[in-house]
């Protein structure tokens, strides 16, 4: 595995240093697919690309609204509070906005953080993502496809972990979700009441600099080489190509597909429009399995997720124990967890019918990396990657063998 950690590595560094940083929806992103696909090179009998059309920094355009809406349920506060004093008449006004602004704020995350739906998109500006298949096809007719899919583009830096690390980040985000809790129940007690009570507005003031700073939690200024997160998945998969391709490994009825999917980073949406243009991964006659390989880096906190998109949405248990089995059979016990924020390209996938699992091995602290130029190549761990190599390359064999299953017969 060590020459096919080495390629995928050295790939990597290359991407990063003529491409770089590569936002959803770019030409970036697209070269950046477009080179790996490349460097897979014959391994891949077939290379297909899709294109599907995006709002692009919808998906994390909350945060920003977010502020600008508690920015304005205190700003019609405070005027309520002043028109009252100046013209000594009692107008209760503001409790509505409270209230309404905050539904419309829980509505906006529900819809874009917790399930990723495109609440937000027609607000924004439409652009062009690219999703990129390298196909290994089966010698004799298709009865399997496996898809170890990753995505090629790269995050809009996160300030609050750039700035401070986890900590930090967690506080710009409690800080603020503190004061919208606040101004709901201020909004619903002022209802009830019948009355503006002017000492919770002023106390909702304490909550001001949070808000402010949901503002400038995305640096629209700077897009990451996200090197680990996620070229390390990316090449991974297109290792696992080369490796058959060089070796001369085709099966008889498994297609194995190396996917380099678009537009994760806003909103999962390159394998939304997958799983939306190939009813064919529903096939009851091909059984397939979409495995998402994610931040290959932190050798200790390989795991593989039971549960994703925040919790709310469950893997296939079978597809768990696909890659828990090939992690056996490299000498690995791996943790089977759940996603405690975020989602992945597997939860989409999940969402849509097609058995998934993520494995990622990612502090979820999160590492300060996370979503920030610090992620770049020089960063890499080749140990993580080289591990997971091995693994990725059981998980392949084991499917073709068994497919499927609840439990394996494993062969260690």
């Amino acid at each position: 595995m060590r020459m096919y950690t080495n390629f995928a590595v050295r790939t990597i560094r290359k991407v990063c240093a003529e491409i770089g940083p590569r936002e959803a929806g770019t030409q970036a992103e697209l070269d950046g697919q477009n080179y790996m696909a490349k460097a897979v090179g014959d391994a891949a009998d077939e290379v297909k690309q899709e294109e599907f059309r995006l709002s692009p920094r919808a998906f994390l355009g909350w945060p920003r609204i977010s502020g600008i809406c508690l920015l304005v349920a205190l700003a019609c506060g405070i005027a309520n509070v002043v028109v009252n004093k100046v013209t000594g008449q009692q107008m209760n006004w503001a409790p509505w906005v409270f209230v309404a602004i905050s539904v419309f704020m829980l509505a906006m995350i529900m819809t874009e953080f917790l399930f990723y739906s495109q609440f937000l998109d027609p607000f924004f500006p439409k652009a062009t993502s690219h999703n990129t298949y390298c196909v290994r096809k089966a010698s004799g007719e298709t009865k399997r496809r496996i898809i170890i899919g990753a995505h090629s583009d790269s995050s809009i830096e996160w300030r609050p972990t750039h700035m401070g690390g986890n900590k930090f980040l967690y506080t710009a985000i409690v800080y603020p979700v503190i004061g919208w809790i606040y101004t709901f129940v201020m909004g619903v007690v002022m209802l009830a009441t019948h009355q503006l009570i002017d000492v919770m507005i002023w106390i909702d003031c304490v909550f001001l600099p949070g808000y402010i700073f949901l503002l400038f939690f995305m640096n629209y200024k700077v897009c990451v080489e996200g090197a680990n997160d996620n070229l390390t998945g990316c090449m991974t998969a297109g290792a696992i190509l080369k490796f058959m391709g060089d070796n001369d490994i085709r099966f008889e009825n498994t297609e194995v597909v190396a996917m380099f999917s678009g537009a994760e980073e806003a909103g999962l949406r390159g394998a939304k429009a997958a799983a939306k243009l190939h009813p064919e991964f529903k096939d009851p006659n091909v059984e397939t399995v979409f495995v998402a390989f994610d931040t290959i880096k932190d050798y200790d906190d390989m795991a593989i997720y039971l549960r994703d998109m925040t919790g709310v949405v469950g893997h296939d248990k079978r597809a768990v124990e696909l890659v828990h089995t090939a992690g056996e059979q490299a000498g690995l016990d791996i943790e089977r967890v759940t996603m405690f924020a975020g989602a992945s390209d597997a939860a989409a996938m999940s969402q849509a019918g097609v058995p998934a699992v993520l494995f990622a091995a990612m502090n979820p602290g999160p590492p300060r990396y996370y979503h920030t130029r610090d992620d770049k190549a020089d960063i890499m761990e080749p140990k993580t990657i080289e591990k997971c190599l091995e693994m990725a390359l059981n998980m392949v064999f084991l499917f073709d063998e068994q497919g499927l299953k609840a439990e394996y017969t494993k062969q260690i």
